[in-house]
């Protein structure tokens, strides 16, 4: 099969038959489709875009690239957020679910632009591994029920090079090709189920409802399409989500929020949401009154942080994480308040402009090189609605020097809004899919 043919079809806005995108991607894996090729495709794509079938098609190829995970038992569920600041959900949802009977091998990212990554978070725990081989990971979650890791190289190898070249061809953006990037990775883990949490607003990389609508509608059609129950919450990222940004800091609020220490409101109804979302996708409850209730008992009795402490300490972190968290989470030398300019309300963030700060002060990077201080960021974050006086505590920087501390109060202070009043803007503002 002549891959310029091929190319030459999508470019003139033909559809290519499932064999055909087989081949592409297998050209991918094997290295037979050039780099020129691959990013002359990407581009037909972005141009002429692709329908349902080509789409679920390619996810599919992608994800039979590597190796696809069987497990003994089930159901298998997991969660994917696409990002936003303050987003500590999956460090809680991983164990909930674990302990509502679900298995749960979750394939998390790294930080990407603006946002947190989960694995730079659980990097934050010394020895704590995120890359695993697949004997362990198996191990772990037969054993716990649960293991947050990153994407190993034997699981959607063909998105990663196609990944590689989008990413220098000006084709990162295409519908299609984010939606086969994201769930071939994660159909890859053998899930039966996925519940997807897709961000809208100035902190996400969506910022508009419609584009957001758009993303998720395209991953639900397609997930099922490919055989996994699926659904879709579309949810606000015009504020942070957790009074937190910056690793560390986001791992002790996930250890406070597991074991009842601290339990910010949004935190708690987006991770009950999303948890009673999945467990009625798993089968594992018959409907979102129960599924809530199975997560509100999991994370009340306990359940849900013993399995979080187990993941740890099965996956090389310390055993006593839970017990003793100060003892293992690095702290940042200079801590400084960011006071109010004013009287008023906090009438909302610029979010984004957050997480710009915390790569600023090195808890994220600019190149992909970049090593990251787990000890930097924001704690304390003053909530959307919290009325606040001048010169009263709005957030606290964690820096590793004066110098980044005075920047980071100040780039925070502009990004913090007060005013009269604060908008009301619900937290969960469309599902997408249904269960079935």
């Amino acid at each position: 099969m002549l891959y310029q043919e091929l190319i030459r079809r999508k470019r003139d806005g033909a559809p290519l038959r499932r064999d055909e995108i087989a081949a592409l991607v297998q050209g991918m894996t094997d290295g037979s489709l050039s780099d020129a090729q691959l990013g002359a495709f990407a581009m037909a794509v972005v141009l002429n875009g692709m329908a349902l079938p080509e789409r679920v098609a390619l996810t599919e190829a992608m994800r039979d690239s590597g190796d696809v995970l069987h497990w003994d038992k089930g159901p298998v569920l997991d969660k994917h957020s696409t990002g936003g600041i303050g987003d500590t959900v999956s460090l809680m949802l991983a164990p909930v679910l674990a302990a509502c009977g679900a298995v749960v091998p979750m394939i998390s990212g790294r930080g990407l632009g603006h946002t947190g990554g989960t694995l730079d978070k659980l990097e934050a725990i010394p020895g704590y591994t995120t890359a695993p081989d697949l004997a362990l990971l198996r191990k772990v979650v037969g054993d716990v029920g649960c293991a947050i890791i990153g994407q190993t190289g034997q699981l959607a190898p063909a998105d990663k090079r196609f990944y590689a070249v989008r990413d220098v061809t000006a084709t990162v953006e295409s519908l299609d090709l984010i939606t086969a990037s994201i769930l071939s990775k994660k159909l890859a883990a053998g899930l039966d189920a996925l519940v997807l949490d897709v961000k809208c607003g100035n902190g996400a990389f969506m910022a508009d409802l419609a584009q957001a609508d758009a993303l998720a509608q395209a991953l639900v059609a397609v997930s099922n399409g490919a055989g996994c129950r699926t659904t879709a919450l579309i949810t606000d990222m015009n504020t942070p989500l957790a009074p937190a940004a910056g690793n560390a800091l986001e791992v002790a609020l996930a250890l406070d929020f597991l074991t009842g220490s601290a339990v910010p409101a949004r935190l708690w109804e987006m991770t009950c949401a999303l948890g009673a979302e999945g467990l009625v996708l798993a089968g594992l409850a018959p409907d979102a009154a129960h599924a809530r209730a199975m997560v509100e008992r999991a994370l009340h009795s306990g359940r849900a942080a013993e399995c979080f402490g187990q993941m740890v300490a099965a996956l090389g972190g310390p055993r006593d994480l839970l017990e003793r968290p100060a003892s293992y989470l690095a702290s940042a030398p200079v801590t400084v308040e960011v006071t109010a300019p004013q009287d008023g309300v906090i009438a909302g963030h610029d979010t984004r402009a957050i997480g710009m700060a915390v790569i600023a002060l090195g808890g994220g990077r600019r190149q992909p090189s970049d090593r990251i201080d787990p000890r930097v960021g924001f704690s304390d974050i003053a909530p959307e609605g919290a009325r606040v006086t001048r010169g009263s505590a709005i957030a606290r920087v964690h820096a590793a020097d004066d110098a980044a501390a005075r920047r980071a109060a100040q780039a925070f202070q502009a990004a913090c809004q007060i005013g009269a009043s604060a908008p009301d803007r619900p937290l969960i503002l469309r599902r997408v899919g249904s269960h079935g």
